[in-house]
């Protein structure tokens, strides 16, 4: 038996749905197949739940200055399983409305696992489903290191399985996932050591912001250890870990280990041997800027692609795709420059657009012009805690275009979408300097540096 779709969309994670679904409203034939929970990593393990455990850190900081604004509150122990079991329902509740979404919009559900037969034609256990196009959306997974007892710890996913929290953990890795978690854990009473390969995190992010960063996490009294390269674990009595580096050192006594030293696509098991797709040598899905791979009707896009590991970005990909393919809009992609993003840590991060690093390289030195502000917001005014925000400002240019902005600091989550539309209209300084302040905001530092 053959069913035959205009799409068929493999993987339900946001980018899959968002290309079902748009395709599904021009009226065409679309076919969705998922071998676990709609809503994918963003939805079941990655940023909304990760969101979830944000705000219970950032409640228990708020509870710790509570006496600075006049606030007596009794002692109280934080119930770990109560705040897993309200998010796992929030989740359930998610799910859901990803499945009534597709039966509203008349996508069909295929549950399994998918792989390749021949061109455009996919299985999913007895079923054989063709399709005009066929999209690969399936994400990625965490990467895991090849050393003797790696098994011991878990990645960012079994962290989400937890019944209870940890006394001690440990962190292997420097990029969002490793400092959010660090910063999470940390905020609701573990002991965190975050163990860094190199002396940096947030690589790739204004130096500023990682440089920053580690401050603020060694003051909030997170275990910064550098130039740590684990070559194995042990097990000790107690169910303890011990992590020996590469110098011949080893660190005991850590409750749990967490390794988050990056992500790797899910290809694996979609046989992409039977069309003759070509992985690159790092095991993404080669696209061009249309989400096309070298094979007609074979499309990729998201975590899968190895673009910006971002859940926004696969949905407005996926769109534009659909919108491309069946929408009449020939001329319709996605523009992957000056993408706005947050590294939910504390203090939280926003950034869009070029690093000064980035921007030195690209325009020369002489070309580029940097604006930053050192302030104290002013929330922290009346605090026993006078922590200070940053922010720079990466102008290029006699007209000083402004081509990146980046800010860590109390409410940089929610500012920078904002002043991610000026920098994509292409805003110059002066832009900025004319926009009139909202005062008193730590926002308004954008606008008022000299």
């Amino acid at each position: 038996m053959s069913d035959h779709y205009d799409l068929i969309v493999i993987g339900g994670g946001s980018g899959g749905m968002a290309t079902a679904r748009r395709a599904a409203s021009y009226g065409k034939r679309v076919a969705l197949i998922e071998r676990g929970r709609l809503g994918g990593t963003c939805v079941n393990v990655g940023c909304v739940p990760k969101k979830v455990m944000w705000h219970a850190a950032a409640y228990a900081e708020a509870s710790a200055h509570a006496h600075n604004y006049g606030f007596t509150h009794p002692s109280a122990e934080h119930d770990w399983a109560r705040l897993v079991a309200n998010r796992r329902t929030y989740i359930e509740r998610l799910n859901g409305i990803y499945d009534r979404n597709l039966d509203k919009d008349d996508v069909e559900l295929v549950v399994g696992e998918a792989s390749f037969a021949g061109e455009r034609e996919v299985t999913v256990g007895d079923r054989r489903l063709t399709g005009e196009h066929v999209l690969i959306a399936t994400g990625g997974k965490a990467s895991w290191p090849e050393i003797p007892g790696a098994a011991l710890g878990t990645d960012s996913d079994g962290f989400f399985e937890w019944e209870s929290r940890p006394d001690s953990v440990a962190i292997v890795g420097s990029g969002y996932i490793a400092c959010e978690l660090a910063c999470m854990l940390n905020g609701l009473g573990t002991r965190v050591s975050l163990l860094l390969r190199k002396e940096h995190v947030l690589k790739g992010f204004d130096a500023m912001l990682g440089d920053t960063l580690i401050e603020r996490m060694r003051e909030a009294g997170i275990d910064v250890q550098m130039n740590r390269q684990s070559v194995a674990l042990h097990e000790q009595e107690g169910g303890h870990i011990a992590v020996e580096f590469e110098d011949g050192d080893t660190v005991k006594g850590f409750d749990r280990l967490i390794w988050a030293i990056g992500r790797v696509p899910n290809t694996d098991t979609l046989a992409l041997e039977q069309i003759g797709l070509e992985l690159a040598g790092d095991g993404t899905v080669p696209v061009d800027e249309w989400q096309d791979t070298a094979l007609p009707g074979v499309h990729a896009l998201g975590d899968v692609t190895g673009g910006p590991e971002l859940t926004p970005v696969a949905i407005a990909a996926g769109r534009r795709l659909s919108d491309r393919l069946f929408g009449g809009m020939p001329e319709r992609k996605l523009d992957y420059s000056n993408i706005p993003t947050v590294v939910f840590t504390h203090p939280p991060i926003g950034t869009v657009g070029l690093s000064e690093a980035d921007a030195r390289a690209q325009f020369g030195d002489d070309s580029v012009k940097i604006y930053t502000s050192h302030y104290v917001a002013l929330y922290h005014g009346v605090l026993d805690d006078k922590t200070p925000s940053d922010m720079k400002l990466v102008c290029v240019g006699d007209e000083e275009k402004v081509v990146g902005a980046h800010v860590i600091g109390d409410g940089a989550d929610e500012m920078t979408q904002g002043f991610a539309v000026a920098v994509k209209m292409g805003a110059t300084k002066k832009d900025f300097d004319d926009t009139v302040a909202i005062h008193p905001t730590s926002a308004e530092e954008f606008v008022t540096m000299t």
